[in-house]
């Protein structure tokens, strides 16, 4: 007996294993066009949603900071530069 994978396969399932990768080969584009649409349509907080769980991203510890945090990033430095000197 040869070291074949498909070695005790019969014809008919042979036959039906070509036709089932012929089917993925002709859905997979298909397929892949119906996923790019989902991704476009998607909401950014309803990924989230789905990522992360359900939570209320108005209120902290999740709600956005009300500065940008370039303040707090020049104190960093500020202080780096003074200690350098």
């Amino acid at each position: 007996m040869k070291n074949e994978p498909l070695a005790g396969w019969s014809p008919e399932q042979i036959a039906a294993g070509k036709r089932w990768v012929q089917a993925w080969k002709e859905a997979g584009p298909r397929l892949e066009q119906v996923r790019r649409e989902d991704l476009r349509r998607l909401d950014p907080q309803r990924a989230i949603a789905l990522l992360c769980g359900e939570a209320d991203y108005t209120r902290p510890p999740r709600a956005p900071r009300p500065t940008s945090g370039l303040i707090e990033q020049q104190r960093w430095f500020m202080r780096a530069a003074s200690r350098r000197a």
